[in-house]
């Protein structure tokens, strides 16, 4: 018992004090082989179990069962110097085998060794997890040995070692450590395939398994630079310019954004959004880092939210005057093929997929769960509005909702039971009409039958959804003319593109087409004896010298204005319609003298077969490709309109010797393209008729000056004012009860059918920082207009207590009330455009105009205009709540700008 105890007090020293009695041998060995402390434990993800060299534990086995504790056998202290490499670094040998070289213990175990024997002075234990891995649970006695680097000096490798279940956070953390990185740098990790590339750690909650993090590999440590830029995403080349830019020091958040080719309207939004105070702070301050979702399946994989911080840490560092926002744009096209390329696009479209995406990348909710939606039932709106914020947040909870996020009352009447649905809706911006002017305003030419007059250019007010028939009216107040003798054409290409019918739609026509209104003869009836007229489209070409082709049309070419000309259908031979022509021509092209009189070999201009007789050209439209035409209704051809030329025709001219003809004439088809004669056509189909002419004619007889000429009538002075229309009327209109669509008809649960219902939006909670999109673009399946209205909104106290319908609390009415801080601007129409931005600093409190990589400040009063699109405000308590208080170092924040982070959606009790 004497050498017993000698031994155990020597194994003490290297051990801490004793804290009971060494147990008799047998109680060892049960206490370290059986049960829930010994080798017997199962296996359990997380725990550590230690590693005991085999030789010493073998000789510990036949200590305990020899049961004589004066026994030589005696095993001294636990010792497993055979296991390591070497005693500097104590790295484990590889290939170690279980059984062979080691044996494992579990914690309890172990300590229970080391108490009663010590350890060798100097080892350390060799302390391993419990790891999880597909269908098996093991103990990971070989961890991830990785090589950390910093991305500025990737020769020195520093060595960790980890667990296959620690989070790659952890890395992270040790990389930080080793490195002095200061808790204000950011830092992200990179990994070194096999292959040499590079490839982002993004998500760092995962675990060194999940993310296949191997023994050898190395593991880079990057630092944001000042200017919120990663080393690693600029080329070397730009090195001396990222130095002079880190020299640069200027207000935060006042930097341009590159137009990288129709990009303004991305430029844009992101200003716009990046001067919401709270969304900001969310992104400076980190605190997205938390909740980046990778995981999401309706999300970007966290990416749109990273490359947006990375925006806005660069915008906002004050080191640069602009920024390329190449590598957002790549993402926003790679997630949304509709902003692939460099083609123009709406601001406010791009606003809301970026409000969607960051709202995905940034859900705090990992696995949404089914929610059911429940109409009100008779329910008090109180008790139905708080049951679907909250199933609203049980999927969705993010900055972008806590900042962007508010509650409709949506109400729907079924008009044949009654039947009455309620259901509250979230929304992310309010989207406005304007009032809409029920007039329209249009440019058209009106050609007289008079030679002597000019065309005159008319702006006529219209309604927007009249008929052809009343731009004829329109016309008639300002030329006396009956809106009978008129008749309406689209001319494009010295063509007729259209001829219309009085019932057509004025939708049909564009702002950009070329519309001629002609005056045509009168309406005449229709009998065995009567005199009709009939109305020929007629065309101007020239003959060009050949060009070798096979066709000889190809050497004619339209020129001027075509005309509508009404002919008397007794009167339908070459010679009478030369003549009729010539009188029409007569103010641009002069008669030849008697000095040019011929009688030589004109073509026979009297040969009556060589023009379509009366019977065929009555009706029907033409069959050639070309442009659409009117029926008979419109009075082309003999319809039902029978004009008659009550003009001093031909036939009064006196009988003079044969002249020299000066142009010829030829039947074509719609597109005066072709000479008719060379097809097999419809008897019925419309008649045109070219003038040609030869070029030494034209240039003696055509006065080209004198043909092109026109006149504007006193109208075209006139301008429609378009009087402005305050925010506050446009919110109006979106609550005004509509009827649905037929393409967008209600089921009704009670009918059982689909229903044409009323329908009625109510504000019932508003969100801490609201858009305002003004629908400025109209379209529908004729037309596509921009609505240039002024919308008068205020800088400051934009009221909404009187459009919540939620009981509010008048004790707080800066819950309703509102602060401008950013407006998207749209200039130009349709289809180009141009846009920018209008906003407030959150720090300085100062207004500035974003023009892509151009920034100026600007005073209030510049910010309204007719240009105004989105409009951005912050709610009053927001703004106060953070404002920095009296006497601190930062400046205050504009009254009308400047609001806080706010995590929660402010209830308006």
């Amino acid at each position: 018992m004497a050498a017993v105890a000698a031994n155990v007090a020597a194994a003490a020293e290297d051990r801490e004090p004793q804290r009971e009695e060494v147990p008799g041998l047998e109680s060892q060995r049960r206490q370290i082989e059986n049960g829930e402390s010994g080798r017997e434990r199962p296996l359990r993800a997380g725990e550590s179990w230690f590693l005991v060299e085999q030789h010493w534990y073998k000789q510990w086995e036949v200590y305990v069962q020899g049961g004589d504790q004066d026994s030589g056998t005696f095993p001294g202290c636990i010792n497993n110097a055979d296991l390591f490499e070497d005693q500097v670094n104590w790295r484990l040998k590889k290939g170690l085998v279980e059984g062979e070289d080691y044996v494992l213990l579990p914690a309890a175990a172990w300590h229970y060794l080391v108490d009663w024997y010590g350890l060798e002075h100097g080892q350390p234990p060799i302390e391993r997890k419990v790891v999880e891995l597909p269908s098996v649970q093991k103990v990971e006695v070989y961890p991830v040995e990785l090589l950390l680097v910093r991305h500025s000096d990737m020769d020195t490798p520093h060595t960790a070692q980890f667990s296959h279940t620690d989070s790659v956070d952890l890395v992270l953390r040790t990389a930080r450590e080793q490195f002095l990185v200061s808790p204000q740098e950011e830092t992200r990790l990179w990994i070194k395939n096999a292959e040499g590339s590079f490839e982002r750690l993004c998500n760092t909650r995962v675990t060194l398994l999940d993310a296949a993090l191997k023994t050898g590999q190395v593991v880079i440590m990057e630092t944001r630079n000042k200017d919120g830029t990663w080393p690693s995403a600029q080329p070397q080349a730009v090195n001396t310019a990222l130095e002079e830019e880190e020299e640069f020091q200027g207000q935060p958040g006042i930097c341009g954004l590159t137009n990288l080719g129709n990009t303004c309207f991305m430029n844009s939004a992101l200003q716009c959004l990046s001067n919401v105070p709270q969304l900001t702070e969310y992104f400076l301050k980190n605190h997205y880092l938390e909740e980046l979702n990778f995981c999401n399946p309706l999300g970007m994989k966290g990416e749109i939210a990273e490359a947006y911080a990375d925006l806005v840490k660069q915008a906002w560092s004050g080191h640069h005057r602009s920024i390329v926002p190449h590598v957002f744009k790549t993402k926003v096209g790679h997630f949304a093929s509709q902003f692939l390329g460099y083609q123009q696009h709406d601001s406010q479209e791009l606003l809301s997929f970026l409000l969607d995406g960051l709202h995905e990348d940034l859900n705090r909710v990992k696995k949404k769960e089914y929610v059911e939606l429940c109409d009100a039932a008779g329910r008090p709106d109180q008790e139905v509005a708080q049951e679907a914020w909250q199933n609203h947040k049980r999927r969705n909870d993010s900055v972008i909702v806590d900042t962007f996020h508010g509650l409709f009352k949506s109400t729907l009447v079924c008009p044949d039971c009654g039947n009455v649905s309620v259901t509250f809706d979230p929304f992310c911006y309010l989207s406005v009409p304007l009032p809409v002017s029920h007039k329209r305003v249009m440019e058209v030419f009106f050609v007289s039958m008079d030679p002597r007059r000019k065309p005159e250019q008319h702006r006529l007010v219209v309604p927007k959804k009249g008929k052809i028939s009343d731009l004829c009216v329109a016309l008639a107040k300002h030329t006396g003319m009956s809106p009978e003798r008129m008749m309406v054409a689209d001319v494009f290409s010295h063509r007729f593109y259209k001829i219309y019918q009085l019932e057509e739609s004025l939708s049909s026509i564009l702002d950009r087409d070329d519309i001629f209104i002609y005056e045509v003869s009168g309406r005449s009836a229709i009998g065995e004896n009567s005199r009709e007229d009939v109305v020929l489209p007629i065309y101007l070409r020239e003959r060009t010298p050949a060009r070798d082709y096979n066709n000889s049309y190809y050497g004619l070419m339209l020129f001027g204005h075509p005309l509508l000309v009404s002919v008397p259908r007794d009167r339908l031979s070459w010679d009478a319609l030369y003549h009729i022509l010539l009188y029409r021509l007569s103010r641009y092209v002069t008669r030849p003298s008697s000095d040019d009189e011929d009688d030589g070999d004109e073509k026979d201009m009297e040969d009556k077969d060589n023009i379509p007789k009366p019977g065929h050209v009555a009706g029907g439209s033409s069959q050639d490709s070309g442009p659409e035409q009117a029926g008979p209704s419109s009075g082309v051809a003999g319809g039902s309109r029978a004009p008659v030329d009550n003009s001093p025709g031909p036939s009064h001219w006196p009988q003079r010797a044969r002249r020299k003809h000066l142009f010829t004439l030829q039947t074509v088809n719609s597109n005066g393209t072709s000479d008719r004669s060379t097809f097999n056509e419809d008897t019925h189909a419309q008649p045109y008729i070219a003038i040609d002419w030869e070029p030494e004619m034209k240039k003696r007889y055509y006065d080209e000056v004198e043909a092109e000429g026109y006149v504007k009538h006193d109208c075209v002075g006139y301008v429609l004012k378009k009087a402005p229309v305050r925010l506050q009327e446009c919110i109006e209109l979106f609550t005004t009860v509509e009827t649905l669509e037929k393409e967008n008809p209600w089921y009704c649960p009670t009918c059982k059918q689909h229903q044409l219902a009323t329908k009625k939006l109510d504000l019932w909670m508003l969100p801490e920082t609201l858009i305002i999109h003004l629908k400025r673009f109209s379209y529908t399946k004729f037309s596509r207009e921009k609505l240039d209205t002024l919308v008068e909104f205020p800088i400051r106290d934009l009221d909404f207590s009187e459009f919540v319908i939620k009981p509010q609390n008048e004790s707080a009415p800066e819950l309703y009330k509102y602060d401008l801080i950013a407006v998207s601007n749209h200039y130009g129409g349709l289809r180009d455009g141009h846009y920018t931005t209008f906003a407030c600093n959150k720090d300085s409190g100062q207004w500035h105009y974003f023009d892509d990589n151009s920034v100026s400040p600007v005073t209030e009063n510049q910010i309204e205009s007719k240009a105004a699109y989105v409009l951005f405000y912050q709610r009053q308590d927001v703004a106060r709540r953070l404002q920095p208080q009296p006497g601190l170092a930062d400046p205050p924040a504009s009254p009308a700008c400047g609001s806080p982070p706010n995590s929660e959606f402010m209830d308006v009790n």
